[in-house]
């Protein structure tokens, strides 16, 4: 039985005896070896870390419980976020396990339909705005100002507190930090919360090295790269379609600080990333998990030597969370026939290969 992160990583969290020890199971994530696409990219120690794995199929919960047990410590009234779906599902769902009251904002017409699901599920109060994530984040920060809620977005230090416990899980399960680490960037907390992780768990002589973090936004909305912020951003990998991240300057803290790199990579190239993970790994992946693997492979076609080193990309988010997208985008679509033998022997299914 999982024991959580609160309790099994309890000696770097800001936990006291005050502080509940709630879970719904997160952390303890699945390490998979590549088993095709690692060989492809000449990257023989090739790893996805699936954080779709979480309880509300993100990585979010890792960070949430933090801020939940935190609020609940200083009997917060209520919780609220801005979201482009994963935290707000994620939000809801400690919401609800908690007693909580979970408020949550929601750009109109921008989050997954299975991201909404949840939230609405979970019995959150959804809240839609007629405006893109950077503002619906801005009001809930002047809110939770003003009123005695607690704000749960990733500029909440708990949440970042809560996510390094992924890296701490990286280094356990290999032994040692890999050489690189990809990850996908939208409001740039994860990078930030990885960085931290891997560096505090060097200092208690854990590891012996740090990785090269290897940041990826999509094209139409990378701030970062481009050095300045997008009014409208937009990508077909929502959870990562964020125009004025709020941990901006930390994503380039970490890129600096490990001599790593931020880059874009555009919709086309996530989405072929998207296909390749699920017909060649068997992993189902929402889109904006696919940057990290969409910068893996941008890279290694531009030269990067992979040869012996090891690579852990992260994978944020469970395909089911877009299952719209995961339809349309199918290479492979279904195939009507009448339910006799004939018309099965007349697809050519059995031919040899």
């Amino acid at each position: 039985m999982g024991v959580g992160v609160l309790r099994r990583y309890k000696d770097f969290l800001p936990v006291t005896d005050a502080t509940p020890q709630l879970t719904l199971g997160e952390g303890e994530t699945p390490l998979v070896r590549s088993n095709r696409l690692g060989k492809e990219l000449g990257c023989d120690q090739l790893y996805f870390k699936l954080e779709g794995c979480n309880p509300t199929g993100s990585f979010k919960d890792r960070g949430m419980v933090v801020a939940f047990a935190k609020a609940l410590e200083a009997n917060s009234r209520a919780v609220m976020c801005a979201s482009t779906g994963n935290t707000s599902a994620s939000a809801a769902a400690y919401g609800a396990y908690c007693d909580l009251p979970a408020i949550v904002l929601i750009p109109k017409g921008e989050v997954a339909m299975g991201k909404l699901a949840q939230a609405m599920s979970y019995g959150a109060t959804i809240i839609m705005v007629n405006g893109n994530f950077d503002v619906a984040l801005e009001l809930v920060r002047d809110f939770t100002f003003k009123h005695e809620v607690t704000l749960v977005n990733s500029v909440n230090p708990d949440r970042i507190e809560g996510q390094k416990t992924a890296a701490f899980e990286v280094v356990d399960d290999l032994g040692e930090a890999p050489d690189f680490l990809f990850i996908p960037v939208g409001n740039a907390g994860n990078i930030v919360a990885y960085w931290k992780g891997f560096k505090e768990y060097k200092a208690a002589g854990l590891s012996h090295k740090l990785p090269r973090m290897m940041g990826f936004q999509a094209e139409g909305a990378a701030p970062i790269v481009n050095g300045a912020p997008v009014s409208n951003p937009q990508t077909i990998a929502s959870a990562i379609r964020i125009g004025n991240p709020a941990s901006w300057q930390g994503a380039l803290d970490a890129r600096d600080a490990s001599g790593g790199v931020i880059d874009s990579v555009s919709d086309d190239e996530i989405l072929d990333a998207y296909r390749l993970m699920a017909s060649k790994e068997g992993i189902f992946c929402e889109p904006a998990s696919a940057a990290s693997v969409a910068g893996l492979i941008k890279l290694r076609k531009a030269g990067l030597d992979l040869a012996g080193r090891r690579v852990v990309c992260i994978i944020t988010g469970n395909g089911l969370k877009d299952p719209d997208l995961a339809v349309t985008s199918a290479v492979n679509q279904p195939i009507e026939v009448e339910p006799t033998m004939e018309a099965l022997e007349s697809i050519g299914l059995a031919k040899p290969p």
